[in-house]
């Protein structure tokens, strides 16, 4: 019987997929890229078809690299990406809407009066990043006909012919109950949702249903929203314990364990993961734009790519009095205001693309910090260090920045591609329940340890500057009502 497992990433802008053998680690690999269209109003859709055929040919490619068969095979998704389906025949009937989309503000804006209410119930602020206003917006201004779900039920459904969605995933919509871990009917009735079908919440491990989809049948049994994916493969599991990864945006998850621990500094309350029926909880934190501020940056010609950053950074030792607030598209936790846009403050004549590069840098860096620090308030007690991984982990100014502005290390994850390995890993314990998930999840081992370089006084100088501008950010920026 084969060993191997097939964790396939769909993420925003591209799917991964990796062949995981437990003895010989990863053995093949596929990537297929996305490109989602913005448009105006704050639109952000994809074709759901892309979607499918990124998944199916992704997974075909690690499967040909690797050139054996798997036993099974894990699926991790986007979260709050939503879309409208027949499910008879499981075609589309809108677009897929991305989490990114803010054209559900004006849902948001109506909902203003249940917003507490809202969050109690589910542990989610009031906020179109959410999957509950998306698709309620889809029912006003799109369809009624057909289901309205995240885009993982369509793809689990295309894939096995199954009808559900895992925990963490309903919880990433504002419709799951954050204490009973089941659909509310009472946010359902906020949403004007009432009476919408909507898939069975399952363990992120077991059988969901067998798929044909990349050869012979083979049992789908790993489900999880992609940043919860990325938690475990980093092996997150204890409270107290965070991550971060820096993708197209940024999501800092802490571990609360088996207790919902409701946010007071602007984070979101949600489930981490249930296995064997008991759930897990965790803090998260967004940053709206990271790397697609480092897309926007070379749009500009500043800088030719990601790979671009120390380069350029490097050029200058400081940034040169410039500070960036990248809210590109908005500002996410702990502040919840996506009306919102960036500022660049202190140029000068003097001002090149390195004071640039090192001020986006910093940027991102203090908005982590910010979550860093509602954590610490939320758990009672300070992080130790820092867990991070995903593609900009790579530049270290952003990660030697990080680690100054946090004055604590920053950990480095050697395993590239946490969330497929976190997903391959639930594949895992869904095939043979009596592993445990220390057994599935690959021993965590950083690849480098970014230790503080700056004195605390620097570093609480430099947040100061930032949150200077953050305010003065939102004090010109009256909330929009649309």
């Amino acid at each position: 019987m084969p060993h191997a497992v097939l964790a396939v990433d769909q993420g925003t802008s591209g799917t991964k997929a990796l062949v995981i053998c437990p003895e010989r680690g990863v053995i093949g690999t596929g990537t297929v890229p996305l490109a989602p269209r913005y448009g105006p109003g704050g639109s952000v859709e994809i074709d759901p078809g892309t979607l499918l055929s990124s998944v199916v040919d992704a997974g075909r490619q690690a499967l040909a690299e690797a050139g054996e068969p798997v036993a099974a095979v894990g699926l991790a998704n986007q979260g709050e990406t939503v879309l409208a389906w027949d499910p008879a025949t499981g075609e589309p009937l809108t677009d897929a809407i991305v989490w990114q989309d803010r054209r559900a503000e004006t849902v948001c804006a109506e909902l203003t009066p249940y917003a507490g209410e809202l969050t109690r119930l589910t542990g989610l602020p009031l906020d179109p990043y959410f999957a509950a206003p998306k698709m309620a917006w889809i029912r006003r201004e799109r369809t009624r006909e057909g289901v309205v779900t995240t885009s993982d039920s369509w793809l689990i459904h295309r894939l096995t012919g199954a009808f559900v969605t895992d925990a963490a995933t309903a919880g990433r919509t504002q419709l799951l109950d954050l204490d009973q871990v089941a659909w509310s009917s009472r946010a359902l009735d906020v949403y004007g949702l009432a009476g919408e079908r909507l898939p069975e919440v399952v363990d992120a491990a077991g059988p969901v249903g067998d798929t044909t989809a990349f050869g012979p049948a083979v049992p789908l049994t790993g489900l999880l929203v992609d940043q919860q994916a990325a938690l475990l493969a980093q092996s997150v599991t204890e409270p107290g314990a965070a991550k971060c990864t820096y993708g197209t945006g940024a999501f800092l998850l802490a571990q609360t364990g088996n207790t919902p621990r409701r946010t007071t500094g602007g984070l979101v309350s949600c489930v981490a993961w249930r296995l064997g029926g008991r759930t897990s909880y965790c803090l998260d934190g967004q940053v709206y734009t990271v790397a697609s501020a480092v897309r926007w940056l070379t749009g500009l010609g500043v800088i030719s790519g990601a790979a671009d950053l120390d380069r350029v950074g490097s050029s200058v030792p400081d940034s040169g009095s410039v500070t960036f607030v990248p809210a590109l598209a908005g500002l996410a936790a702990p502040w919840w205001r996506g009306d919102v846009r960036g500022s660049l403050t202190g140029l000068g004549l003097d001002t090149g693309p390195g004071h640039l590069v090192r001020a986006l840098c910093e940027g991102i860096a203090a908005q982590v910090a910010e979550l860093t620090r509602a954590v610490a308030a939320d758990l009672g007690r300070p992080l130790t260090s820092l867990r991070v991984d995903g593609g900009l982990t790579r530049s270290a100014l952003l990660m030697q920045t990080q680690a100054d502005l946090l004055q604590i290390p920053v950990e480095v994850s050697a395993l590239p591609d946490a969330t497929a390995l976190g997903v391959g890993a639930l594949a895992r314990l869904g095939l043979d329940p009596r592993l445990t998930t220390e057994q599935a999840v690959p021993a965590w081992r950083p690849s480098a340890v970014y230790e503080p370089r700056i004195s605390a006084a620097e570093a609480a100088e430099r947040l100061g500057r930032f949150r200077t501008e953050v305010t003065a950010l939102l004090e010109r920026t009256t909330p929009q009502v649309p």
